[in-house]
């Protein structure tokens, strides 16, 4: 698997370096919020000697769950790097969120691995693998990447762990699920009064040798006669597997046939196959005791990532262009070559301010370094202008990050990861490359916030801080977005979930100095004439020196929907002087837009100018403007008033399993199917139109029914008409708002 002599360790609180892509590893650790990652991480860091003792979630004391937030809440809920040294590799650990609002960090950190660990845990054998665990697995499936999975929890659970890797096997084996199976066992001590009996080791499948954890350090014991026939079945299965992914195709032959395979051709195919990601193994891992310095299974774990896992040598590089967007040459992973890197994340630090951290992918990144800064601007989502990820910076430290501390590097070779201190201009997604060459890569998909978060400011104090928090806070969150809706004057947040716009809102708090309130979010409404009717304006007004005289008479009728605002001049006789005609327009427009009754835009109207009066004097341009905008406001008042409401196109990807639900609560909503569509094996596409009012909970209200497996993706379609009982509802409420 490559050259690893040149890796070095961070025990003595030096960060582990590395200096060519060979020792490096790449490794993601993904898994339903509570399945044990941060707890793994831990143990795995203890187990390599980068921390003397492992925290506690518990306990606010981990490496990776570091932030406040994360303290008070008890959990992830943002990526965190843990790099550690074993075997003579840094490995990269990348901790993830398991929580549904924080999949943005999650697929940050699938774009800086090279590997995946899915995190399952034995306690939760009911609920171990969730839909949106399964979903990520498909992800990295469809690009090759490695994946092994832990099953975590067996210190205290009763599961049974072959039954756990049986329903593993069967979500992610897909068509072969003995391309998932487990290379050990595990070994269970005494039972208690209980009857509970804890795993102390594992037995391993091709060695058959014991690994026994019993007293917190790991011993090897030679294989034990009374276990083989346990393990026997277990083990020729496993060894179907591999040789069923041997690139010799003489081996299931010679197995078949009775010859013994020995043990190292078994090995090298298992981790051939491993990092091709044809081969998932499944392994134990549990923290060590108390005053152990290893935890069941991490030592067979870290072997793994260092024997199976890939090196960034055997993964291809995203696609890079030119900014303007030309195709550029393929990357490779090669320290000499042409500088380019990614930020994969941007978090600010009270004490050093804006922190980027980055994969390097080709080239060699060094402190004051100056580097060509490319982004795609997220400006759909209010992110910053497209000019500023278009620009030359200069790189500030480089550091290793280890829970809060941050430790000095010399250098970042291609394949590995560094936090690059004070880049002023670069985002996460932003691409740093060499200045004379710059380059762009291709971006990754990143979920779409759908859950409106409408704040105020709560003083004139924070008002004047807002903006500038709120700019921050999207520049480090790319699954924000930050609305400024002209329709409503409200200040929108546009989330993932309750959980994620919990954390938006305690960042503003403690990292920016912001003090805000939420206020309901309101849709943008619109008001239309709800049959015929005719309006005189007259605006007469005498009080010495020059006065006012303005008499205009209209016509309005209702227009289709998204018809706008229709002007027409019929007036003969030269009523109105023709001078004054665009005066009376504007002053229509200009009450429309204002309302007529609650404030909301007027549309879809027709406005037939027929008669007025002018006064060769006192008539002017402002006279005729508040003349139209009362003839319109009297026409208003002959007519009932019909509230207009945003309709929503939306489209809802579910297992197949959940369309009945789905479609019913859609329905609950005044939503119309209008149809459905295949989405791929066992998936489900339903689309429906559903007022915008109805769905403004719906990224949160959908995990609900379909059980975390659901997504969707909504759209305006256009203004329908509000049924008048909800019309009348609605203005009750908003007058009770109001006043």
């Amino acid at each position: 698997m490559g050259d690893k002599a040149n890796a070095h360790s961070g025990a003595a609180g030096r960060a582990p370096t590395a200096d060519r892509p060979s020792a490096v590893r790449n490794v993601v650790l993904v898994g339903h919020s509570g399945s044990g990652k941060t707890t793994l991480v831990e143990a795995l860091a203890q187990t390599a000697g980068a921390v003397n003792r492992a925290g506690r979630v518990e306990d606010g004391g981990t490496v990776s769950d570091y932030d406040e937030i994360e303290h008070r809440q008890q959990r992830s809920v943002q990526l965190s790097l843990v790099p550690v040294e074993w075997g003579g590799c840094k490995i990269n650990l990348l901790d993830t969120p398991g929580y549904a609002d924080f999949v943005g960090e999650l697929r940050a950190g699938l774009r800086a691995a090279d590997a995946a660990l899915f995190v399952v845990s034995a306690a939760q054998e009911a609920d171990a693998v969730m839909g949106s665990t399964h979903a990520v697995w498909e992800e990295c499936a469809a690009v090759g990447m490695p994946r092994a999975i832990v099953v975590t929890h067996l210190d205290t659970a009763r599961t049974d762990f072959t039954r756990l890797t049986e329903i593993c096997a069967g979500l992610f084996g897909g068509d072969d699920p003995d391309a998932v199976l487990p290379l050990y066992l595990p070994v269970r001590g005494e039972e208690s009064a209980d009857g509970h009996a804890p795993a102390t080791g594992l037995v391993g499948l091709l060695t058959e040798r014991i690994s026994d954890y019993s007293t917190g350090v790991r011993r090897e014991d030679p294989p034990d006669e009374t276990q083989r026939p346990l393990i026997a079945e277990a083990r020729g299965r496993l060894i179907e597997g591999i040789i069923a992914e041997s690139e010799d195709e003489t081996l299931m032959d010679r197995y078949l046939g009775g010859e013994e395979i020995d043990l190292k051709t078994l090995v090298d195919d298992l981790e051939k196959a491993v990092a091709r990601g044809t081969f998932h193994p499944v392994l134990a891992a549990a923290p060590a005791a108390d005053g152990g310095k290893q935890g069941l299974g991490t030592v067979e774990l870290l072997e793994l990532i260092t024997g199976g896992f890939p090196t960034p040598l055997e993964r291809a590089a995203p696609v890079v262009t030119s900014p303007e967007g030309a195709p550029r040459p393929v990357l490779t992973c090669d320290p000499d070559g042409p500088l380019v890197a990614e930020v994969v994340k941007t978090s600010s630090d009270p004490y050093v301010g804006r922190m980027s951290l980055v994969r390097v992918f080709s080239g060699t990144l060094r402190p004051d370094a100056t580097v060509h800064v490319s982004g795609h601007g997220l400006t759909d989502r209010d992110h910053e202008e497209r000019d500023r990820h278009d620009a030359d910076e200069r790189v500030g430290a480089l550091t290793s990050p280890f829970g809060k501390q941050q430790r000095a590097l010399a250098q970042c070779v291609a394949g590995d990861l560094a936090c690059v201190g004070k880049l002023a201009r670069a985002e996460t997604g932003d691409t740093l490359s060499a200045k004379d060459d710059p380059l762009l890569m291709e971006p990754w998909a990143m979920p779409e916030p759908l859950l409106p978060l409408a704040i105020e400011a709560h003083s004139k104090a924070d008002e004047d801080r807002l903006s500038q928090g709120l700019a921050r806070l999207v520049a480090e969150d790319p699954t924000m977005r930050l609305e400024q809706n002209q329709d409503t004057h409200q200040v929108v947040l546009w989330c993932l979930g309750e959980a994620h716009a919990e954390v938006a809102l305690e960042r503003l708090r403690g990292r920016f100095g912001v003090q805000v309130d939420t206020v309901p979010h309101r849709v943008s409404l619109r008001e239309t004439f709800g049959g015929a009717a005719a309006g005189r304006g007259r605006h007469v007004k005498q009080s010495g020196g020059h006065g006012q005289y303005a008499i205009c008479e209209i016509d309005v009728e209702p227009l289709p929907a998204g018809s706008g605002i229709e002007f027409v001049d019929k007036v003969v006789g030269g009523a109105v002087p023709r001078q004054f005609i665009p005066s009376v327009e504007k002053g229509i427009r200009a009450q429309a837009a204002r309302g007529v009754v609650a404030g909301h835009p007027l549309v879809d109207i027709r406005v037939t100018l027929r008669d007025g009066k002018a006064h060769s004097v006192d008539s002017s341009d402002a006279a005729f403007q508040t003349a139209g905008a009362l003839a319109l406001r009297e026409a208003a008042a002959e007519v009932p008033i019909r509230l207009l409401e945003p309709v929503a196109e939306v489209s809802v990807l579910v297992p197949d399993g959940y369309v009945g639900p789905v479609m019913s609560d859609l329905s609950g909503r005044r939503g119309r199917v209008v149809g459905t569509e295949q989405a791929g094996p066992g998936r489900t596409v339903v689309r429906a139109e559903v007022p915008e009012i109805e769905i403004g909970r719906y990224a949160v209200e959908l995990r609900s029914v379909s059980h975390g497996t659901g997504s969707f993706h909504r759209a305006y379609a256009r203004h329908e008409a509000m049924p008048p009982h909800l019309a009348d509802k609605l203005r009750e409420q908003e007058e009770r708002d109001s006043g």
